[in-house]
């Protein structure tokens, strides 16, 4: 019998606001269009894994302020199927929101974000005595202020909460936010000994274990993307690492064994935003490993499905059922 899938972390609604321009220091730039989505790692990650299967059991744990956005965050998951009964709902808390500027020629995006209620998500409303999946992914580390805080024993609470999940036997995973700091190896290592599946992009791979990603022409550069995984894993990732980036994803096993796979050739036109691309990737990672596929084609779907999100300026209105995604993979691979 299937288990399913939990995914814990933020829930927001994003504003995702078109503009003509990303406007220099006190100019301006024009909003063409603006719309309302679901955000954050569990909504999205979820939302497009019930798109690409509505057969898997999905499960949230998070927390909404009790308002109109957190009405409309909770209507939009149960209506795909997702167990709502972790997410707690603050009366004194709004519920988190970003302003999504997204730049309308290149689909480039910047956040501006309001943590609202996901600050307030703590150890506490996991019900670790009761938990059942198959997979615990969490997310985001480095904006989730009570589980990013120092613990005595395990350098976070992140850290020790994924401890106890896989003391029950489900296998863990995090993913992590593009933060401009230097908070990554005070933070994020201290949970890579206990997490199984680490799925993140080059940015946050590369400050983890503080190597870059880019060359400076700021193309990719392969090698280092190799090193960036072995790094994970030398420092405890146990299955599996997976780095993505627009130019494709590539994931390296505990034995050694590498995997690259080229992002799409998606035709002109074809993306009209970026926002929650990388939530996509992982939904398709997470999938993949779900179903025991192939690591190759596991990254072939998660590229596919980050490619179906970039045909629309919200977080998950892009995605397909699997059937259509590896259609996409194979008409544009």
């Amino acid at each position: 019998m299937e288990k399913g899938i939990i995914v814990a972390g933020n829930l927001l609604v994003d504003y995702v606001k078109m503009i003509d321009n990303y406007p220099k220091k006190g100019m301006l730039a024009n909003i063409t269009h603006v719309t309302r989505g679901v955000g954050g790692c569990a909504a999205n990650t979820l939302s497009n894994l019930a798109i690409i299967d509505s057969s898997i059991p999905l499960k949230c744990i998070g927390a909404v302020g009790r308002d109109e956005n957190g009405r409309y965050l909770m209507n939009f998951l149960e209506n795909l199927g997702i167990d709502i009964t972790c997410v707690k709902e603050w009366d004194k808390e709004m519920t988190s929101f970003s302003d999504v500027m997204t730049v309308k020629e290149s689909g480039e995006r910047t956040f501006f974000h309001a943590r609202g209620a996901n600050a307030v998500l703590s150890e506490q409303d996991i019900p670790f005595e009761t938990i059942t999946a198959d997979i615990f992914h969490i997310g985001y580390a480095l904006l989730l202020d009570r589980f990013d805080r120092e613990d005595a024993e395990y350098g976070t609470v992140m850290a020790r909460v994924l401890h106890r999940i896989q003391k029950t036997g489900i296998k863990t995973s995090i993913d992590l936010v593009s933060e401009d700091s230097e908070r990554f190896e005070k933070v994020v290592r201290p949970s890579l000994k206990y997490c199984n599946y680490f799925i993140a992009n080059e940015i946050e791979g590369g400050r983890t274990v503080s190597i870059t990603p880019r060359k400076e022409d700021d193309t990719i550069d392969r090698e280092h993307i190799k090193a960036i995984c072995k790094e994970l894993l030398d420092l405890g990732v146990k299955d599996l690492v997976v780095i993505h980036a627009p130019e494709g994803g590539w994931a390296m096993t505990r034995e050694g064994a590498f995997y690259d796979v080229p992002a799409l050739q998606l035709p002109c036109g074809y993306i009209k935003g970026s926002v929650g691309a990388g939530d996509a990737f992982c939904a398709g990672m997470l999938y993949g490993i779900y179903k025991q596929y192939g690591i190759e084609e596991c990254l072939q779907i998660a590229c596919a499905a980050a490619a179906a999100n970039l045909a629309c300026s919200d977080s998950v209105s892009g995605m397909k059922p699997i059937e259509t995604i590896k259609q996409l993979y194979n008409l544009y691979h």
